[in-house]
Parts: structure tokens; C-alpha cells; sequence
């Protein structure tokens, strides 16, 4: 989904190479398999019914619940600070759309799965003990949701019939993101100023394989809870 750019790429290795970069390409092995689970793949194809998609998106809901109820605490820190910014914000345009999917009791019923919540509870860790653990779940969230998520409101959209950018699927929608392509670019040189040295990027780079790994145990465990009967 991301594609490599050459011109980030320098004739020596290492700290010639942009770490946005190095972060992208370092993480593409797991990104694909994220992205080709069945329940993903089964979900993008119309072949699931809405109970599937609103399950996901409650899984969610964990994840960004503790992404942001750590930020403003974090908003001052010289690593992960930088990347605490407002318009991604996504828990309130999530909680709506679970009202829409669910109904105004939807918190009475929401549950997580076990690989959820420990996909929750490594983010919450980082946000307590490792900003640059943080910044690699930032990364893996808010750029996907904002380059592959596209692809997710648009299918569901077509499949279950939720008005274009309403209710259902306003968790991909960043109203106050006017230019997605320019916020990316102006992201990916956050990463590059990121405050780390050279021992602690691949720190970095390392989580942001563990939150993709994480990521494909929930879409592995939706799969088993909506395998398709034909």
C-alpha cells in the first residue's frame, strides 16, 4: 500500500536511508499479511455480512481508546510529542459510528478479544514506558487509516449502504485533513527528525513489526468468529 520511494534511498546504507523509509520497507512483509488475512480479504470482497464489519470496528475501539487517552500525556515528550496532533484524533467519529452500528447502548455490549486486548494492552505499555514504541503504533495506525482505510469506507459504503463519509463510517473520514497526500509527506518528515539514535530505530522498526503482528492476530480471530459457510 505504501510504495518505496528511490529518491529517499542513499548509495550508502544505514543512516543514508530516511527513516520513514526504512520504517516503510522494514515493515512490508507484515503490512501484507495484515492486509491478506481471509477475514480482511473476505470483508473487502462483500462476502461478510455488517455483524462482521461492526465486530471489527468495536475491536477498534480498544486500540484507539488507549492510543489516545495516552496522548495529551504524552503531547509534551521531545519523541512522541511531535506526532500528537488533533485531526487524527479518530475516538469520537469510532464512538459514533458504534452508536449508528450498535445503538445508543453500544457500550453495554462492546467486548474485546483476547487478541485485542493484548494488541490494547502493548499499546498502553508503550504509551507508559517507551515513546518510541508510541510513535511506531501511531505510525501503523493513523498512515494506514489514512492511505488502505480509503479502501475500507469505500467497500463498506458499496456492501452495507452507509451514506458516502456518514454514519457507519466516520472513523476513516478526517474532516479536518484537507490534503491526506500533503499530512503524510509532512508525517514521514516527522519520522525522519524523530529524536533517536541509530540503535533506537530499529527499536522502533521492530515494534512497528510487533503492532502489524498484533494487528493480524485480531483479523485472524475475527476470521475464526466469521468463517464464511459457503
Amino acid at each position: 500500500m505504501h510504495a518505496s520511494t528511490a529518491a529517499d534511498s542513499g548509495s550508502a546504507a544505514g543512516s543514508a536511508t530516511a527513516f520513514s523509509t526504512l520504517i516503510r520497507t522494514a515493515s512490508h512483509e507484515q503490512h501484507t499479511e495484515a492486509e491478506s488475512t481471509t477475514f480482511m480479504g473476505d470483508m473487502l470482497g462483500g462476502k461478510l455480512g455488517v455483524e462482521a464489519y461492526t465486530r471489527y470496528t468495536e475491536q477498534l475501539w480498544f486500540v484507539y481508546e488507549a492510543l489516545e487517552s495516552a496522548a495529551p500525556g504524552l503531547a509534551g515528550d521531545p519523541v512522541a510529542g511531535p506526532f500528537i496532533q488533533p485531526e487524527l484524533m479518530r475516538l469520537p467519529a469510532l464512538e459514533r459510528d458504534l452508536e449508528h452500528l450498535r445503538g445508543p447502548g453500544w457500550r453495554a455490549t462492546l467486548t474485546a478479544l483476547p487478541a485485542t486486548e493484548e494488541y490494547a494492552a502493548r499499546v498502553a505499555e508503550c504509551a507508559r514506558s517507551w515513546a518510541g514504541g508510541y510513535v511506531a503504533h501511531h505510525y501503523t495506525r493513523y498512515l494506514g487509516d489514512l492511505s488502505g482505510g480509503q479502501i475500507i469506507r469505500d467497500r463498506a459504503e458499496k456492501t452495507w449502504g452507509f451514506a458516502k463519509k456518514g454514519d457507519g463510517v466516520r472513523f476513516y473520514v478526517f474532516e479536518e485533513i484537507t490534503n491526506p497526500a500533503a499530512f503524510k509527506r509532512g508525517y514521514r518528515e516527522l519520522l525522519d527528525r524523530v529524536r533517536a539514535d541509530d540503535l533506537e530505530k530499529q527499536r522502533i522498526v521492530s515494534e512497528c513489526k510487533r503492532a502489524f503482528a498484533l494487528n493480524t492476530a485480531v483479523f485472524l480471530a475475527l476470521g475464526e468468529e466469521f468463517p464464511l459457510s459457503a
